[in-house]
């Protein structure tokens, strides 16, 4: 695909078109993305030959393809040429570190996600238990009971994730007591069934007592029945905006994913805290939340999602929708969503969400509910039907998801 190109969609031009004062101040990235100064247009084909031959590399040397000889050579030229400070050695001494996944469990359904520094993971298996001391499936589909109760857990849960998330090989985060049902139990004893708390008011819980936009999720089953849920993201719009010359591949711009400053919100409206606070050799915190569900030993569910925040809420409706309230994997990606993150005080929702008397039950009960501008997460969802021996594959038609069967 890299060498032979694709055709540029609307979406794609959008994209592009929204970047093109950031994307025009670096020669590399223009020479990819445009053609004699103008940016690419619905239709035209994108060609990115030093791409390919950058994988090429990559596939004959592996790691060293990567982090050592050409591009690594190439990588360095470009943050020389853009003022940054990374050396060959910093990529020589990089090591991908492979952790186990988060397990816990939902209504008696195994759920196996992203461990730190990833706070998908912990988020949703946190939010997820406390959603289960809530019989929400008598309550309704999107009523004003279940959705008040759902997002004052979400409210509670990235509080939790602004003080005590970080980088597990510098912060010794209470992983075992966040995801654990007691804990969920005492969170769900703050909140209050008829009213909305400010989340000014809302504080994080104490575990220690008792313990990008540019983002890509494809989930993956192959004939023997190997599953792969994977998340990968440059964080913003075309991260950094700076791609590699040479090499042909975008920079991230995932610093913004660090707490550059304590309390001050990043690109995704996040609070932070220490924990995620910038040090060298630290890994930032991300919100990716790649998931397998497995009901018995079996493989129920594959999902992930992009949207920055977003993706945690993303994937946690979707289980809620197919496990509470019965619905297909087709039917539960295209449910409206909405979102709450604790800072902003605003409970966000999608178009079409809800009817006009939840809106107004909603804010009888003190919240601050708004339209949301666009979507709010694209989720990509594969389930299985053990009795049958049917995979279906359930792609997002909010930013042109597509399922495709070999």
């Amino acid at each position: 695909m890299a060498r032979n190109g694709f055709a540029v969609d609307r979406r794609f031009e959008h994209s592009l078109e929204s970047c093109k004062a950031d994307m025009s101040g670096f020669p590399s990235t223009m020479s990819i993305f445009s053609r004699n100064g103008v940016l690419l247009k619905e239709g035209d084909t994108l060609r990115q030959p030093d791409l390919a031959a950058t994988l090429i590399r990559i596939q004959e040397k592996g790691t060293e393809g990567f982090y050592k000889g050409e591009t690594a050579r190439l990588i360095v030229e470009e943050m020389r040429r853009g003022g940054g400070i990374m050396t060959q050695k910093d990529l020589e001494d990089y090591q991908a570190i492979v952790r186990e996944p988060v397990k816990g469990s939902y209504r008696g359904y195994e759920i196996l996600s992203a461990p730190l520094p990833s706070s998908g993971g912990l988020c949703a298996l946190e939010i997820l238990n406390i959603m289960e001391g809530y019989d929400l499936a008598s309550m309704g589909w999107h009523s004003s009971g279940s959705v008040h109760l759902i997002a004052e857990s979400m409210k509670r849960v990235y509080a939790d994730r602004a003080e005590f998330m970080g980088d597990p090989q510098y912060v010794d985060a209470p992983v075992r007591v966040l995801i654990s049902k007691p804990y969920a139990g005492e969170r769900r004893k703050e909140i209050d069934p008829s009213r909305a708390a400010e989340s000014s008011s809302v504080r994080h819980g104490s575990p220690r007592g008792t313990e990008g936009q540019h983002t890509t999720h494809f989930c993956t089953v192959d004939e023997s029945g190997t599953i792969v849920s994977t998340t990968y993201t440059l964080n913003d719009l075309f991260g950094c905006k700076a791609v590699v010359g040479g090499a042909g591949f975008l920079l991230n711009d995932e610093m913004d994913d660090f707490s550059a400053k304590p309390g001050v919100p990043n690109a995704y409206g996040l609070i932070g805290g220490d924990a995620n606070a910038i040090a060298p050799g630290k890994r930032p915190l991300s919100s990716m939340t790649p998931t397998i569900v497995l009901k018995g030993s079996r493989p129920f569910l594959a999902l992930g999602a992009r949207g920055g925040s977003k993706i945690i809420t993303a994937v946690v409706q979707a289980i809620s929708n197919v496990i509470d309230f019965g619905m297909g994997p087709q039917e539960a990606v295209d449910a409206p969503r909405f979102h709450h993150q604790w800072m902003p005080d605003s409970l966000v929702y999608e178009k079409f969400c809800f009817p006009r008397d939840v809106i107004q039950n909603l804010e009888q009960k003190g919240h601050r509910i708004r339209e949301s501008d666009g979507p709010l997460g694209e989720l990509e969802v594969i389930a299985f039907d053990a009795g049958e021996g049917w995979i279906y594959g359930a792609p997002d038609s909010r930013e042109g998801g597509v399922a495709v069967g070999y």
